[in-house]
Protein backbone atom coordinates (compact mmCIF):
# COMPACT_ATOMS: atom_id res chain seq x y z
CA UNK A 1 0.00 0.00 0.00
CA UNK A 2 2.67 2.54 1.00
CA UNK A 3 5.94 2.67 -0.90
CA UNK A 4 7.72 5.78 0.39
CA UNK A 5 7.31 7.11 3.92
CA UNK A 6 8.57 10.47 5.20
CA UNK A 7 9.59 10.28 8.87
CA UNK A 8 10.18 13.75 10.37
CA UNK A 9 12.25 14.00 13.53
CA UNK A 10 13.18 16.69 16.00
CA UNK A 11 15.59 14.46 17.87
CA UNK A 12 13.18 13.83 20.75
CA UNK A 13 12.57 10.47 22.39
CA UNK A 14 9.01 10.43 21.07
CA UNK A 15 10.23 11.09 17.51
CA UNK A 16 12.64 8.19 17.83
CA UNK A 17 9.87 5.87 19.05
CA UNK A 18 7.73 6.98 16.13
CA UNK A 19 10.63 6.23 13.77
CA UNK A 20 10.96 2.69 15.18
CA UNK A 21 7.32 2.08 14.39
CA UNK A 22 7.65 3.71 10.97
CA UNK A 23 10.39 1.18 10.19
CA UNK A 24 8.06 -1.65 11.19
CA UNK A 25 5.33 -0.29 8.94
CA UNK A 26 7.76 0.19 6.07
CA UNK A 27 8.98 -3.38 6.45
CA UNK A 28 5.44 -4.77 6.26
CA UNK A 29 4.67 -2.73 3.13
CA UNK A 30 8.04 -3.13 1.45
CA UNK A 31 8.42 0.65 1.57
CA UNK A 32 11.45 2.87 1.87
CA UNK A 33 11.90 5.73 4.31
CA UNK A 34 13.14 9.28 4.02
CA UNK A 35 14.13 10.64 7.42
CA UNK A 36 13.64 14.42 7.63
CA UNK A 37 14.78 17.16 9.99
CA UNK A 38 13.45 20.72 9.78
CA UNK A 39 16.07 23.03 11.28
CA UNK A 40 15.29 26.57 12.38
CA UNK A 41 16.26 29.36 10.00
CA UNK A 42 19.30 31.48 10.77
CA UNK A 43 18.51 34.88 12.26
CA UNK A 44 21.40 37.18 13.08
CA UNK A 45 20.73 39.01 16.33
CA UNK A 46 22.45 42.25 15.38
CA UNK A 47 21.32 45.71 16.41
CA UNK A 48 23.13 48.39 14.43
CA UNK A 49 26.86 48.15 15.09
CA UNK A 50 26.37 46.07 18.23
CA UNK A 51 27.28 42.37 18.18
CA UNK A 52 25.88 40.62 21.25
CA UNK A 53 28.18 38.25 23.16
CA UNK A 54 26.14 35.24 22.02
CA UNK A 55 26.36 36.14 18.31
CA UNK A 56 26.87 33.11 16.06
CA UNK A 57 28.14 33.69 12.50
CA UNK A 58 26.23 32.03 9.66
CA UNK A 59 28.99 29.52 8.83
CA UNK A 60 29.20 28.37 12.46
CA UNK A 61 25.42 28.10 12.67
CA UNK A 62 25.28 26.03 9.46
CA UNK A 63 27.93 23.63 10.81
CA UNK A 64 25.98 23.25 14.06
CA UNK A 65 22.73 22.57 12.20
CA UNK A 66 24.41 20.07 9.88
CA UNK A 67 25.90 18.24 12.86
CA UNK A 68 22.53 18.09 14.67
CA UNK A 69 20.71 16.99 11.51
CA UNK A 70 23.23 14.23 10.83
CA UNK A 71 22.89 13.00 14.42
CA UNK A 72 19.08 12.86 14.28
CA UNK A 73 18.92 11.41 10.76
CA UNK A 74 21.59 8.80 11.52
CA UNK A 75 19.47 7.53 14.42
CA UNK A 76 16.66 6.75 11.99
CA UNK A 77 19.01 5.35 9.36
CA UNK A 78 20.41 2.91 11.94
CA UNK A 79 16.91 1.79 12.90
CA UNK A 80 16.08 1.26 9.24
CA UNK A 81 19.27 -0.72 8.61
CA UNK A 82 18.53 -3.01 11.55
CA UNK A 83 14.96 -3.39 10.28
CA UNK A 84 16.06 -4.13 6.72
CA UNK A 85 14.43 -1.03 5.28
CA UNK A 86 16.00 1.36 2.74
CA UNK A 87 16.44 4.82 4.21
CA UNK A 88 17.82 8.16 3.10
CA UNK A 89 18.10 11.39 5.05
CA UNK A 90 17.26 14.98 4.28
CA UNK A 91 17.21 18.25 6.19
CA UNK A 92 16.13 21.78 5.42
CA UNK A 93 15.99 25.11 7.25
CA UNK A 94 12.63 26.71 7.75
CA UNK A 95 10.75 28.97 10.13
CA UNK A 96 7.69 26.82 9.34
CA UNK A 97 8.66 23.23 10.11
CA UNK A 98 5.23 21.93 9.15
CA UNK A 99 5.55 23.44 5.67
CA UNK A 100 9.09 22.08 5.30
CA UNK A 101 7.76 18.61 6.17
CA UNK A 102 4.95 18.89 3.62
CA UNK A 103 7.31 20.24 0.94
CA UNK A 104 9.83 17.45 1.56
CA UNK A 105 7.10 14.81 1.26
CA UNK A 106 5.93 16.29 -2.04
CA UNK A 107 9.44 16.73 -3.47
CA UNK A 108 10.42 13.16 -2.56
CA UNK A 109 7.08 11.81 -3.81
CA UNK A 110 6.23 10.21 -0.47
CA UNK A 111 2.82 8.61 -0.08
CA UNK A 112 2.70 8.80 3.73
CA UNK A 113 4.03 11.02 6.50
CA UNK A 114 4.61 9.09 9.73
CA UNK A 115 5.25 11.45 12.63
CA UNK A 116 5.07 11.77 16.38
CA UNK A 117 2.50 13.77 18.25
CA UNK A 118 3.97 15.90 21.01
CA UNK A 119 0.55 16.32 22.58
CA UNK A 120 0.42 20.00 23.43
CA UNK A 121 -2.53 20.43 25.73
CA UNK A 122 -4.55 23.22 27.23
CA UNK A 123 -4.28 26.86 26.30
CA UNK A 124 -0.73 26.52 24.90
CA UNK A 125 -1.96 23.92 22.41
CA UNK A 126 -4.85 26.13 21.40
CA UNK A 127 -2.72 29.24 20.95
CA UNK A 128 0.41 27.76 19.40
CA UNK A 129 -0.65 24.35 18.13
CA UNK A 130 1.81 21.61 17.34
CA UNK A 131 3.72 21.07 14.13
CA UNK A 132 1.93 17.72 13.85
CA UNK A 133 -1.44 19.44 14.01
CA UNK A 134 -0.32 21.94 11.37
CA UNK A 135 0.82 19.11 9.08
CA UNK A 136 -2.55 17.39 9.56
CA UNK A 137 -4.37 20.63 8.78
CA UNK A 138 -2.39 21.65 5.68
CA UNK A 139 -1.30 18.38 4.06
CA UNK A 140 -3.21 16.50 1.39
CA UNK A 141 -1.10 13.34 1.86
CA UNK A 142 -2.04 10.71 4.43
CA UNK A 143 -0.46 11.40 7.82
CA UNK A 144 -0.09 8.74 10.48
CA UNK A 145 0.38 10.20 13.96
CA UNK A 146 2.19 8.07 16.52
CA UNK A 147 1.37 8.64 20.22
Amino acid sequence: MFKHILVPTDGSTLSLRAAKNAVRLAKVHGARITAFYAAPEYHANIAGDYLPPNFVPLDVYERQIKKAAEKYLDQIKKLATVGGVACSGLYASSDSPHQAIIDAAKERKCDLIFMASHGRRGIVGLLIGSETNKVLTHCKLPVLVYR
